[in-house]
């Protein structure tokens, strides 16, 4: 059966009282759809809406078809297996039953005889063909889990898919698999999405903004090439309309000037007293209702190309990049910023993850390391910044640094993006705080909303803004996924900020363009576990992206 959404009048709000969609007209069928947005523009709310788990405050959803949702978060219990996540474990059991002789005639014919193989079909579409059903879920890597958690949605065998974030926390192979997936996909799929190489294999692009939602007919390039005429044509229409204003002003300044002189011949006429009184008085006052007429017409039309001015600057403020300027590091070239020697370490000293890891940085270096889920690379970060104490080895940091994890575990939750930026750079004043923050789109009262109460994509520019933003930024900076939760807009800022950022990076990251955009000059590449090993069999350094 083919699924189609189609979502009329659709109005919601949050429950502080800001409006996300107000008479919302959308509808999807088959096909790729990837739903865009900057943070907190309701792209996972309409998710929600559309699965029924949120009750619209007006309009109507009308869906058709089987309809499975992937959320971005993946919660898994102590014990829960891939059987409990696929919901197949009462049917493995009947099977075992009738494998034992145990069963009813009827227990036979209520059997699902391909309840194996399409089990292992869907989690050979995702990558992960070797796991068995009793295998526990917490023994997986975040990234193994959400690829377990699609893998369950394809076992359901919707018409419609619905996926948040898919490649969020996912690996190389991970996001090949997503990729791959959606490639052969044949039914209708609805992706939340700031993935660009995801995006590059959509059928259409809906950009959701605070005034409505956008349709773009094609992949994540053909939107871009159709962005940058819009921006073109509307920073036209700009130029157009201050140029309008500029001469209106001018046409003014002109007819206050032709008035004021024949005010001043009027009034030398007047002290003559070579005319008749009343002449002079139905003179004056018809001038006076001329000009009063033509004061009214140019005050609307000056009024009319004022608005028409801030109307097109507000069009190019939402279709233009955002900016992020770093101040500079004036770190030198030759100093060493971080040296790693025979490194050992891991959260269970018994069995270290990492073994003899050894290199150094030197001057404004970037860095990436990059791997497969589970081989290290938040590890090795907690190892260099001391968060993590090593079993053998040493690793050291010789500047100023500063590390923004997943967790944005620098900020205070309880202390305000204002607060939080003053605690983390004492040096700024209030005008240097706010402006700041304004870049990082904080403006007035967002600044003084708590950090406990933002989005995960609002958290990570609160604290991108406090360490980065300042007059004195770090001379190493130290990045754990920094991408996962922010939107397209946000990542392409924080790209041109940190390729043109002069002090030394080091970034862990999965997302290939993001690291191609800022200027990597050398890769760590750290190995996947391997059978019968307790560590990674290594590691290596390249001087370009690896394969």
């Amino acid at each position: 059966m083919s699924a189609s959404i189609v979502l009329k009048g659709l109005t919601w709000s949050t429950p502080d009282g800001t409006t996300l969609f107000e008479n919302l007209d959308l509808s999807f069928a088959s096909g790729r759809t990837a739903l865009i947005g900057r943070n907190g523009v309701g792209k996972s709310t309409l998710l929600r809406i559309i699965t029924g788990e949120l009750p619209p405050a007006g309009g109507s959803v009308s869906a058709s078809g089987r309809i499975a949702m992937l959320r971005q978060e993946v919660q898994v219990g102590e014990c829960e297996t891939l059987a409990d996540s696929f919901g197949m474990t009462g049917q493995l059991a009947l099977l075992d039953q009738i494998e034992a002789g145990k069963a009813s005639t009827e227990d036979i014919a209520d059997a699902d005889w391909a309840l194996l193989p399409r089990f292992h079909d869907a989690l050979g579409r995702v990558g992960l063909p070797d796991l068995a059903p009793d295998h526990r879920l917490q023994q997986l890597s975040g990234g193994q889990r959400t690829r377990v958690a699609l893998a369950a949605i394809l076992f359901q065998e919707p018409d419609m898919i619905l996926l948040d974030e898919p490649t969020n926390n996912l690996d190389r192979d991970g996001r090949a698999a997503v990729v791959d997936l959606l490639s052969s996909w044949r039914r209708g799929a609805i992706v939340v999405s700031h993935d660009r190489e995801l995006l590059e294999h959509m059928d259409e692009i809906v950009e959701l903004t605070t005034i409505g939602a956008n349709i773009y007919g094609g992949n994540w390039s053909h939107y871009r090439t159709r962005k940058a005429m819009e921006l073109e044509a509307t920073q036209h229409r700009l130029e157009v309309a201050e140029r309008r204003v500029t001469e209106i002003d001018r046409r003014l300044q002109a007819a206050a000037e032709r008035k004021a002189k024949k005010d001043a011949a009027g009034r030398r006429k007047r002290r003559k007293g070579d005319a008749p009184k009343t002449l002079l008085d139905a003179q004056k006052e018809r001038a006076e209702g001329t000009a009063s007429v033509q004061s009214r017409l140019a005050n609307r039309m000056r009024k009319a190309a004022a608005q028409e001015v801030e109307e097109a600057r507000s069009q190019v403020e939402k279709l233009k990049a955002l900016s992020v300027s770093l101040s500079s590091t004036r770190l030198a070239k030759g100093k060493t910023v971080a040296a790693v020697t025979d490194l050992t370490g891991g959260y269970d000293r018994n069995k270290p993850l990492l073994r003899n890891i050894s290199f150094t940085i030197v001057g404004p270096e970037h860095v990436a390391i990059t791997g497969p889920n589970g081989s290290g690379k938040t590890t090795l970060l907690r190892l260099l910044t001391a968060d993590l104490q090593p079993v053998a080895g040493e690793a050291r940091i010789y500047v100023r640094h500063a590390i923004l994890d997943q967790a944005m575990g620098l900020l205070d939750p309880e202390q305000t993006v204002r607060d939080n930026f003053l605690r983390l750079n004492p040096e700024a004043d209030e005008n240097t705080c706010r402006a700041a923050l304004a870049r990082f789109l904080f403006r007035a009262e967002a600044a003084l909303k708590p950090v406990k109460t933002l989005s995960s994509g609002q958290v990570l520019r609160a604290g991108l803004a406090s360490v980065i933003g300042g007059a004195c930024p770090p001379e190493l900076l130290l990045l754990d996924e920094p991408t996962n939760h922010l939107d397209l807009d946000s990542i392409q800022a924080l790209e041109a900020g940190l390729a043109g950022y002069d002090g030394a990076l080091i970034v862990v990251s999965h997302d290939r363009a993001f690291l191609e955009n800022i200027r990597v000059d050398r890769w760590l590449t750290l190995e996947a576990p391997t059978a019968g090993r307790d560590c990674p069999s290594g590691f290596s350094f390249w001087e370009e992206m690896p394969d």
